[in-house]
C-alpha cells in the first residue's frame, strides 16, 4: 500500500530535521534525548504495572504458558499498530505549523478540512471533548505512576506498607509545588535518568530471555488471536489491562512541536520500543518459571541488591513522566483560552529561552488537588488502574475520526486507502475502548466524568461568549457608522492618547460610547485595539499586527497571535510604533469596559448553563492582567448585559 506524497510532511529540515555534519548530528542527538525525557515518560514507566494487571488485576487472567504468551502478542502488536503505525507514522503526518495535540488536530480542521458549518461544529465538538478527556487522564497518570512506583516499598520489607501512600501523597504534594518554579533546571536532568531508565528496563529483560528464549515466539500474531479465542470474554476483558502498555502514545504527538516527528520517530524506533519490548518480554518469561511474582513482576526481575536503588529510580521516573503531563494540562488551558474556550486565567512564563515553559496556577492546584484525592480514594495503583486507559482509549477514537477528514479533504489521499486506514485503526481503538469501559463502574467513569464537566465548561463559555458579543454589538455602532456621526457632528477633543480594547474590530468598543455620553468629550488620539487568535500556533511579528488609519485621530490594530502564544501590549505597540502609530506607552490611558453578567429572558440558553456562564466571568482573569496593562494607567467602565 503505498502512501501519497502530500501528506502535510514537511521537507528535512527545520525542527525536527535530520542535520549535516558533526555539530548538525550532536545537536540532534540533544533533540533525541530531550524527547526522551519529555516525551516518551508516560509509556515508559507502563512497564510498572501492565502486565501486573493482565494477571493479577480485577480482570487478570490465569498465569499459565499459553496465556503468557498471548497477552505478551497483544501487547507487542498493540505497542507496533497503535504507537509505530498509527501515530508515529500517519497521525503524526497531521501537523499545524509544526504543532501537534488533539487541539492542534481540532483547529486544523476548522480551519482548512471542513466546509459545511454542520460538520466542522460537529467535528469540533467531538475534538473538545477528547481534549477535556486528557484532562482526566492527566489527573490519574501521575496518581498510578508514583503509587506504583512507592509500592516497591512494600516488597523491600512488608513493614513498609503502611508508608507507601503518604509516601506517594508527600512526593505528589512537591511536584505540585515545585512548579511555580518552572522546569527548565530540571530539563537537562530528565533525559539522562530516562536514558538510565530504559536502560535499566531493558537489560532487566534481556537476563530472562536468555533463560528462556522461547517468549520470543510471542511474537506472532496467532498466540494473541488464540488468547481471545480461548478465554472468550474474559480475554477480552484483559484487553482493557494490555492497553495500558500504550497509553502514553498521544503524548509522542501533543509533543510533537517542542522537538519534531524525527527525533521523536527514531528515539522511538531505536531505543524506546526495544527496550520496553525487551521488558515486557522478560517479565512474560519470569511468570513461566514463577507464576506466583504475578502480583508484582516488574520488581521480581530486580536482584535484590538493587532494588532500593531500582525503586528509587522508578520513584524519579514517575515523577518525570508525571511532569510531562502536567506540562501537557498547562498547554491545553492555555490553547483553550486563546482558542475562546475557557475565561482568561493567569498564565506565567517560567523560561526566557523556551517560550513552551508555562505555569497555569489554577490548573496546577486543581491537578494537586484531584490527583491527590484519587491515591487517597483508590489506595493502590491496581485500583487506580481500573480508572486509567478509558479516557486515552476515547482520545485515540477520536484522534483517529479526526486525521479520517485531515486525509480526505486536507490532503485529498484515495477513498480505498483512507477507509482501510481508518477502519483498522478504528477497530483496534473500538475493541481496547469496550474492553476499558468494562471498568466503567470500577473507576473508569471518572476520567470520562471529568471530561463530561470539563466540555460543559468549554461550550458554556464559547456559546455565553457568542450571545454576549452579540447582545454588545446590537448596543453599539459600526466603525463607519461612528466615523459618519463624528463628520456630522464633532465632540469636544482634549489632548491626550488612549486605547480601547474591543472584541470586534467591526464596532465600536462599548466603553467608548460610555465615555463619550457620559464625559461629552473625545481624545485627541484614540486607537481601538483588537487581539486575534489565528488557527495557527504562532504569527511571526512581521504578519503580527496590523494599523488601519481611520481618519480624525482614529486608528485601527489588530494584533494575531497564534493560540501558543500569550498576547502582550507591550510588544504590540512596540510593532505598532514601527508602523506609524505613534503612541508613547508611559502617557496612553487604557479604556476598559466590565460586563456584569445578568441572566434573562432574551437568549435561548438553559438558565443554569447562564448562571454558569456568569460565575466563570466573574472569576475571569482581568484584562488588565491579562493583557500586562499598567494598572496605574487602566480606566475601567461598568456595563450590564443580560443574556
Amino acid at each position: 500500500m503505498s502512501i501519497p506524497s502530500k501528506t502535510g510532511e514537511p521537507e528535512l529540515h527545520g525542527a525536527g530535521a535530520v542535520p549535516a555534519g558533526q555539530q548538525g548530528l550532536k545537536k540532534f542527538a540533544g533533540l533525541a534525548l530531550a524527547a526522551l525525557g519529555v516525551v516518551f515518560g508516560d509509556i515508559g514507566t507502563s512497564p510498572l504495572y501492565a502486565i501486573r494487571e493482565c494477571f493479577h488485576g480485577e480482570y487478570g487472567i490465569a498465569v499459565n504458558t499459553a496465556n503468557i504468551l498471548g497477552v505478551l502478542s497483544l501487547l507487542f502488536w498493540a505497542l507496533i499498530l497503535i504507537v509505530s503505525l498509527k501515530y508515529l507514522t500517519f497521525i503524526m503526518r497531521a501537523d499545524n505549523e509544526g504543532e501537534g495535540g488533539i487541539l492542534a488536530l481540532t483547529a486544523l480542521i476548522i480551519g482548512q478540512c471542513i466546509e459545511k458549518k454542520r460538520n466542522r461544529w460537529a467535528l469540533v465538538s467531538i475534538g473538545l471533548f477528547g481534549s477535556s478527556v486528557l484532562l482526566g487522564e492527566a489527573m490519574i497518570t501521575p496518581a498510578i505512576s508514583v503509587l506504583s512506583a512507592t509500592e516497591g516499598l512494600q516488597i523491600i520489607a512488608p513493614a513498609f506498607s503502611d508508608m507507601v501512600i503518604p509516601a506517594t501523597v508527600g512526593i505528589l504534594a512537591g511536584l505540585f509545588l515545585f512548579q511555580h518554579n518552572g522546569t527548565a533546571r530540571l530539563g537537562a536532568l530528565f533525559g539522562p535518568i530516562i536514558l538510565l531508565w530504559f536502560f535499566c528496563l531493558g537489560t532487566l529483560g534481556i537476563i530472562e530471555i536468555i533463560k528462556y528464549p522461547q517468549i520470543l515466539q510471542a511474537v506472532m500474531p496467532w498466540h494473541g488471536i488464540n488468547f481471545l479465542i480461548s478465554n472468550k470474554l474474559h480475554g477480552f476483558l484483559v484487553l482493557g489491562a494490555v492497553f495500558l502498555a500504550v497509553t502514553g502514545a498521544e503524548a509522542l504527538y501533543a509533543d510533537m512541536g517542542h522537538f519534531g516527528r524525527r527525533p521523536i520517530r527514531l528515539t522511538w524506533v531505536l531505543f524506546v520500543l526495544p527496550a520496553l519490548l525487551l521488558n515486557y518480554f522478560g517479565q512474560g518469561a519470569f511468570l513461566i518459571a514463577s507464576p506466583e511474582a504475578a502480583s508484582h513482576p516488574f520488581y521480581a526481575l530486580v536482584p535484590s541488591w538493587a532494588m532500593i536503588p531500582m525503586v528509587l529510580l522508578a520513584t524519579v521516573a514517575t515523577v518525570i513522566a508525571s511532569q510531562a503531563l502536567i506540562t501537557g494540562v498547562y498547554s491545553i488551558t492555555q490553547q483553550a483560552i486563546q482558542l475562546g474556550y475557557l475565561p482568561r486565567l493567569t498564565v506565567t512564563h517560567t523560561s526566557a529561552s523556551h517560550f513552551g515553559q508555562i505555569y497555569v496556577p489554577a490548573a496546577n492546584w486543581a491537578l494537586m488537588a484531584a490527583t491527590i484525592g484519587l491515591v487517597l480514594g483508590f489506595g493502590s495503583s491496581s485500583r487506580l488502574a481500573a480508572a486509567y486507559g478509558a479516557s486515552m482509549t476515547t482520545t485515540m477514537l477520536i484522534s483517529t475520526i479526526l486525521f479520517f477528514f485531515v486525509a480526505r479533504d486536507l490532503w485529498q489521499w484515495s477513498r480505498p486507502l483512507t477507509w482501510t486506514l481508518v477502519v483498522l485503526f478504528a477497530v483496534i481503538d473500538l475493541s481496547f475502548f469496550g474492553a476499558s469501559m468494562s471498568k466503567l463502574f470500577h473507576g473508569a467513569w471518572f476520567p470520562l466524568a471529568v471530561g463530561l464537566v470539563m466540555f460543559t465548561l468549554m461550550n458554556t463559555w464559547k456559546q455565553g461568549r457568542r450571545l454576549l458579543l452579540r447582545q454588545l454589538k446590537d448596543r453599539t455602532l459600526t466603525v463607519d457608522e461612528f466615523m459618519q456621526s463624528l463628520a456630522l457632528q464633532q465632540p469636544q477633543r482634549v489632548q491626550g492618547q488612549v486605547v480601547y480594547l474591543t472584541a470586534n474590530p467591526d464596532v465600536v468598543p462599548i466603553a467608548l460610547l460610555h465615555n463619550l455620553r457620559h464625559n461629552k468629550v473625545l481624545h485627541s488620539e484614540v486607537a481601538i485595539f483588537h487581539f486575534s487568535t489565528e488557527r495557527v500556533p504562532r504569527v511571526p511579528n512581521s504578519r503580527k499586527v496590523e494599523v488601519d488609519r481611520l481618519g480624525d485621530g482614529f486608528t485601527r490594530v489588530i494584533a494575531r497571535y497564534g493560540f501558543l502564544e500569550y498576547p502582550n501590549i507591550s510588544q504590540v505597540l512596540a510593532l505598532a510604533n514601527h508602523l506609524g502609530l505613534n503612541f508613547k506607552p508611559e502617557g496612553i490611558s487604557f479604556f476598559l469596559s466590565r460586563e456584569k453578567i445578568v441572566a434573562g429572558e432574551k437568549t435561548k440558553m438553559f438558565p443554569s448553563r447562564k448562571k454558569l456562564f456568569a460565575l466563570m466571568a466573574r472569576n475571569a482573569l482581568s484584562a488588565t492582567a491579562y493583557y500586562d496593562l499598567p494598572s496605574g494607567q487602566v480606566i475601567e467602565i461598568g456595563v450590564q448585559v443580560q443574556i
